[in-house]
């Protein structure tokens, strides 16, 4: 992903614009009007104002109340562009102030929104729209990471080393970017039963799913793909032409790229093979019961069990503080690295995505490692404190890491506190960011990042659902 410098001070931006005399008209609860206007925003959906008018009428919180309002219908506001491609529902997504869309971005951009699909219709219709695309987009290239709506644009990554094609924005290799497609469209059918968007393209995509994860087990070879970058960033580009450093074939999947689009240190990224266990499940599932193929079906069975059986085996170490732990990567060599990186997957969302349990122990002890200064990428400052990564650097903190915290944490004191710092760094602008300064939430990367917003959005929601005197 493109690195954005600092934003300080810039005054008050919604949706990455600013919104003229919106900023300064403030609402009835006292808040200046910061969401994008209702003739500009790219989609409305029924069901999702409804939310946002049950939350504010039911939370006394007005501050809330306001950033609910304005983060949570910050996708569909801002990102989405719906539209038909032969017949069938075809949506394109852009992260906020990147215009390309992402095969994870875009995924976890509409995720929050699949439980008021039955109610709104048009919803619907625009996530399966995301489906198709995504499945489009496999078919293209299941080795890039982020696509153009200009099938034949060239854009400012098209000089990297590695087989760019027209119509791709990166071609960054990341387990996750084959796995929240499967996310979406397992939880898709199973809210609507609708199976429109598993035809015989959907079907390929599985299977080149399948073929990638098999040939990154790099159990013969390294496999075709490589990408090396001219940069001035270590974590943009791959060392020993293009491979990365050298994994032992023990069943893992590599992944050249972590989920915040840096390289990898250790290619087996354990956070992202624990994914594509639970997402290899699911397709097999889907793969039996819509596609009737039970060979294809046994394959994914096959593979999911695995590299669970290897995550069982390599996925761990032993602290001297915390136990046993998950390690963030591993190489099967015996090397493994202690960390853990704001995005998702990482170690701590390991429960949100379904992967383990809260009560897991080896989880347990991990997330006390990841929320401590133990984890190198862990900040503590005058701002808050949460998990940022090698992506904004150092002592830039992520609102998304504090978000997921939130989301996995079993413990009410421990969410309050969550929301209660999420309510201190959107420094004004009343949407959240990409990361801040763990001393100054007014220095932030990203004023325009929707998966951020939704996400909190998610957290608020979900919140409001389980534990409303949490938002008292």
């Amino acid at each position: 992903m493109k690195r954005r410098g600092f934003i300080r001070n810039a005054g008050l931006v919604g949706a990455g614009m600013l919104l003229g005399k919106n900023v300064t008209r403030a609402n009835i609860t006292g808040f200046p009007v910061v969401r994008t206007p209702l003739a500009s925003r790219k989609f409305s959906s029924v069901a999702v104002e409804k939310a946002i008018t049950t939350f504010k009428g039911n939370v006394a919180d007005k501050e809330l109340g306001w950033l609910f309002e304005n983060c949570f219908p910050n996708t569909l506001d801002t990102t989405v562009f719906p539209g038909t491609k032969a017949g069938r529902p075809d949506t394109y997504i852009i992260t906020g102030d990147i215009d390309a869309m992402w095969m994870r971005d875009s995924s976890a951009q509409v995720w929050p929104y699949l439980q008021f699909i039955k109610e709104d219709k048009p919803l619907q219709q625009l996530i399966a729209g995301v489906i198709n695309r995504q499945t489009a987009c496999i078919l293209k290239d299941p080795y890039a990471n982020a696509f153009y709506n200009d099938p034949n644009k060239t854009g400012e990554w098209s000089t990297d080393k590695t087989d760019m094609q027209p119509g791709i924005h990166e071609r960054k290799y990341e387990i996750d970017s084959l796995c929240y497609p499967i996310r979406l469209a397992y939880h898709y059918w199973k809210i609507t039963g609708d199976t429109s968007p598993f035809d015989s393209k959907w079907k390929q995509a599985v299977i080149t799913t399948l073929a990638v994860f098999r040939t990154q087990q790099r159990k013969t070879d390294r496999g075709p793909y490589t990408f090396e970058r001219v940069t001035a960033f270590a974590t943009d580009s791959l060392p020993m032409g293009g491979y990365g450093y050298p994994v032992k074939p023990v069943g893992l999947i590599c992944s050249c790229f972590r989920p915040s689009d840096d390289a990898t240190l250790f290619s087996f990224l354990i956070p992202s093979n624990f994914f594509a266990v639970v997402s290899l499940r699911q397709t097999a599932e889907m793969m039996l019961e819509i596609g009737k193929d039970a060979e294809i079906a046994n394959q994914l069975k096959s593979l999911a069990l695995e590299v669970e059986t290897a995550l069982s085996v390599y996925a761990t170490a032993e602290d001297k503080t915390y136990g046993k732990v998950y390690a963030y990567e591993v190489n099967g060599f015996g090397s493994f690295n202690i960390m853990d990186d704001a995005n998702v997957p990482g170690l701590l969302s390991l429960p949100y995505l379904g992967c383990v349990s809260p009560s897991d122990q080896e989880y347990i002890n991990t997330r006390k490692l990841l929320l401590s200064e133990d984890n190198p990428f862990f900040f503590r400052g005058k701002a808050g404190e949460g998990i940022g990564g090698p992506h904004a650097g150092i002592d830039m903190i992520w609102p998304m890491s504090i978000i997921m915290r939130g989301l996995t944490s079993t413990d009410d004191s421990e969410i309050k506190k969550c929301i209660e710092m999420l309510k201190g760094v959107h420094a004004g602008k009343g949407f959240m960011h990409e990361s801040f300064h763990k001393d100054d939430a007014a220095k932030f990367t990203r004023s325009w990042f929707a998966w951020a917003n939704t996400l909190f959005g998610e957290f608020l929601w979900k919140t409001y659902k389980e534990k409303p005197h949490l938002l008292a």
